[in-house]
């Protein structure tokens, strides 16, 4: 048993194949067609002027009778002139069944004779023309009334039937090839018109079966993509959530974090200062360890600064205590100290709920981050506003910038911002070009206004 698909793989070659063969096919018989209704064409037209040449030995034959009579009747030379017409139209009509039938040897035979017997009748007309000439009155009406005339012209009818009834029979014969021939080509061209009318519904059904295995695989794809679009809108939503849940455990983690570190690392370093007071109160206590406390104590307000700025980074006071607008206007004040630039603060008041508002501060944060890490920038400028119900949160540099489609690998701070924004159904975009500074724009939902 031949293999699954094994007909179907073969049956477009086969079918050009067949196409191919049945194209050759109607060429060869349409060209067979045409050239035997040529060839049986040119035959009748020779089979005409045979004929008419035939009929043309025998009507010079009776011109020049006529002629020869009424020249020996009345005399007049005018009767010689179609006389000598008649003749030139024997040779003309002889010539024409010679050339006809140069490759029949028996009807050029035939030719031969019914030549020699106009001749003959030529000759007879011919001498009564001498006689009458010549005076011998007696002799040409003599000759005139015998049947010798009659029986050479009789003759050369004869003759000239047997060539006139064989043209006949064969432009018969060519007639009925003609009839058969353009059978052959009406059957021909019916057939054609039967196998196109067949293969137009053939190609009427297989388009239609296309058409339908189409629409059938196109809802087929559709099923597939909406199937698909909603895996991804599953998957979307799911790793959203997961996004949402991670920055939240982030920040519930640095939140606790940041507590112990300012209840127990720093309820210790208050106690170490308290102690290092105490100690300075105890008497007869050395100048040299009183100048060593007081270098503890330096080292200690150091590490008590620290311990501050590491609590501000892991969660910033401000923003919980004083609000968002506060928290900002103090990031963008310490990181202009820290940069030695300009950083202007357009901010306007907005509604954001807590966990909203610490998503837009870390944004801020984290560009400003990235600004004192990377842009050399010689002004920054941050803006906060509220249109509508979308919050726009932006900052601008005019530093170097950089290619936002070759961000080196293990750079995740833009990643890690469009995580944070999208986990709270907001858009990130970030546009920079090499030489003419970055400008990060987010926008996040506002609070919903509640409704009495």
């Amino acid at each position: 048993m031949p293999p699954p698909g094994f007909f179907s793989r073969w049956r477009t070659p086969f079918a050009s194949l067949l196409a191919l063969l049945l194209a050759i096919g109607v060429v060869a018989g349409t060209e067979w067609t045409y050239q035997r209704a040529l060839d049986s064409l040119i035959n009748l037209g020779g089979r005409g002027v045979a004929r008419t040449a035939a009929q043309n030995v025998v009507r010079s034959l009776l011109d020049l009778e006529s002629a020869q009579r009424g020249y020996l009747l009345t005399g007049r030379a005018q009767y010689l002139a179609p006389y000598q017409t008649a003749g030139n139209e024997l040779d003309i009509a002889i010539r024409r069944l010679r050339e006809h039938y140069r490759s029949d040897p028996e009807l050029l035979q035939l030719v031969d004779n019914l030549h020699e017997r106009a001749l003959q009748k030529v000759s007879e007309a011919a001498e009564t023309i001498t006689l009458y000439n010549a005076g011998s009155h007696q002799a040409w009406q003599g000759l005139l009334l015998t049947d010798i005339g009659r029986e050479k012209m009789e003759s050369v009818r004869r003759a000239a039937d047997v060539l006139l009834v064989t043209e006949e029979r064969r432009i018969a014969a060519e007639r009925v090839a003609i009839y058969r021939t353009l059978a052959i080509g009406r059957f021909t061209v019916h057939g054609l018109a039967l196998l196109s009318l067949l293969a137009c519904v053939f190609f009427l059904r297989k388009n239609a079966a296309f058409r339908a295995n189409l629409a059938a695989h196109a809802g087929q794809l559709q099923a597939e993509r909406d199937s698909l679009e909603r895996q991804v809108a599953l998957r979307t939503t799911a790793l959203r959530n997961l996004a949402g849940h991670h920055v939240n455990a982030r920040e519930d983690e640095r939140g606790r974090v940041a507590r112990e570190l300012h209840d127990e690392m720093g309820g210790l370093l208050t106690a170490m200062k308290l102690e290092l007071a105490r100690l300075r109160r105890v008497p007869d206590v050395p100048p040299l360890a009183l100048e060593r406390v007081a270098g503890i104590e330096q080292r200690l307000n150091e590490g008590i600064a620290v311990k501050r700025r590491i609590v501000e980074n892991l969660r910033p006071s401000s923003l919980d205590q004083l609000g968002l607008i506060p928290a900002l206007e103090m990031l963008c004040s310490d990181t202009a100290a820290v940069l030695g630039v300009p950083v202007e603060a357009e901010l306007s008041p907005v509604a954001l709920d807590k966990d909203v508002e610490l998503t837009a501060y870390r944004l801020v944060q984290e560009s400003l981050t990235n600004v004192s890490k990377y842009a050399q920038a010689r002004h920054v400028r941050v803006r906060l506003a509220q249109v509508g119900d979308r919050v726009h949160v932006s900052v601008h540099d005019d530093g170097r910038g950089f290619d936002t489609e070759s961000v080196p690998a293990g750079h995740h701070g833009l990643l890690g911002m469009r995580v944070r924004v999208e986990s709270h159904v907001g858009r990130l975009e970030v546009s920079s070009t090499p030489g003419q500074g970055t400008r990060v724009n987010a926008e996040l939902p506002a609070r919903p206004t509640p409704t009495t």
